[in-house]
Order: C-alpha cells, then sequence, then structure tokens
C-alpha cells in the first residue's frame, strides 16, 4: 500500500467507508446523505473505473465493495481528489451485506465487473455468479434495477449468460438473449485494455429485475 493510499484510509473511512459486520441493516440514504438511487458493486480493484463511473453519474450513489485494501485506499483518495461524494466503500464479504445488511428492494442496481474467473472446473463453484447468489440479489434489488456483469473471460461469460437467462426473477435486456455492447457509462480500464490486447474477448450482460 502506497503512502497516499494508506493516509486516504485512515483520513476518509470515517467519513465514507462501511465495515461489513453483518449486525446491522444500513439505511442507505442515511449512509450517503440523501435519496439517490443506489448501486451496488462487488468487486472494484483499484477504483479507477468506479470513481470515473461516479463521476460521470453525480446523481447515482454508487456502494462499491472489495477487500483489497490498497484499492480501498485508492478509490477513497479518488474520491477525495475529485469531490465524489456519492461514493462509499464496504470492506468484507458482499454476501453478508446482501443477505444481512441490506433491506429489500433498496437497490437499483447491481454491477460485477471482471469477477476472480476460477477458470479451473474444480474451483467453477467458487465463481460469484451461481443461482444462489442471483436470488439473493433479487430480494435487495428494486423491479426494473439492472444487473451489470462484465468479463474477458469467455466460458464464464457463457455461464453467466446461462445463468442468468434460466433465472425466472431476470430478464435479457437484449432482444435476441445474447450479450451486451460495452455501455457508455462504464469506462474501458487499464486492466480490460491490457486484456484485449492480448486478444481476450469481453462481454457485457445486461439484465433486469422482473417483477413476479
Amino acid at each position: 500500500m502506497t503512502a497516499g493510499q494508506a493516509d486516504a484510509l485512515q483520513r476518509l473511512w470515517p467519513k465514507w467507508g462501511l465495515d461489513i459486520d453483518g449486525q446491522r441493516v444500513i439505511d442507505l440514504a442515511e449512509l450517503f446523505g440523501n435519496d439517490n438511487p443506489v448501486v451496488l458493486e462487488i468487486g472494484f480493484g483499484m477504483g479507477e473505473a468506479t470513481a470515473q463511473m461516479a463521476a460521470g453519474e453525480p446523481g447515482t450513489n454508487i456502494l462499491a465493495v472489495d477487500v483489497h485494501t490498497p484499492g480501498q485506499g485508492n478509490l477513497l483518495n479518488l474520491a477525495d481528489q475529485h469531490g465524489l461524494a456519492n461514493v462509499r466503500v464496504g470492506n468484507g464479504d458482499a454476501i453478508i451485506l446482501l443477505r444481512e445488511m441490506l433491506a429489500p428492494d433498496s437497490l437499483d442496481g447491481l454491477r460485477v465487473y471482471f469477477p476472480d474467473p476460477w477458470p479451473k472446473k474444480r474451483h467453477h463453484k467458487r465463481r460469484l455468479i451461481q443461482p444462489e447468489f442471483l436470488s439473493l440479489a433479487a430480494t435487495r434489488l428494486k423491479p426494473g434495477a439492472v444487473v451489470h456483469c462484465a468479463t474477458d473471460w469467455e466460458p464464464y461469460a457463457e455461464q453467466m449468460l446461462e445463468v442468468l437467462t434460466a433465472h425466472p426473477d431476470f430478464e435479457n435486456t437484449q432482444g435476441d438473449g445474447g450479450f451486451a455492447p460495452r455501455p457508455q457509462f462504464r469506462p474501458l480500464t487499464r486492466f480490460e485494455g491490457q486484456g484485449l490486447d492480448k486478444g481476450h474477448v469481453v462481454n457485457d450482460l445486461l439484465f433486469r429485475r422482473v417483477q413476479r
């Protein structure tokens, strides 16, 4: 961790940080200080893309969750430098956050960009996008909320498409039932650029929470 990241964590965590401890249900309006829509981002790396999206959507609150301490410090630093009052940084397990700390129908969107693909077959069960995870997420997403996933690991993209398509709580926003073009609001990250330089194919998936 750099000195700047450590300093940002120390200065800004009390103001913009959230410890995911499963001990209480969060009042999101209180957490952000307004009633703007809230999008949950799971896994944000070093936070550059999150900061860009927050700057481009000042009327949307982003609750960004990761366990990578240098990334947390970096995102807090970026938010501070650019005056991004619509970002909160969560430390801990997103499953606990969803299950224990978020109220039903409290989220306006969910973003999962470039999650660990767990490429070995015996590790596939560790992948985040699974039916059980989607069922939990659906209870916290408002009807009409969009789940947006992106990956440069094609076998995982195919699994995501299969699992999301089969889930009764979600419908594909694409009329052909396939992958979506990269939306303009999702920045091209350094990590993604490196993958594209290596010939990787990046797939976006945009699925809407349906009313049942």
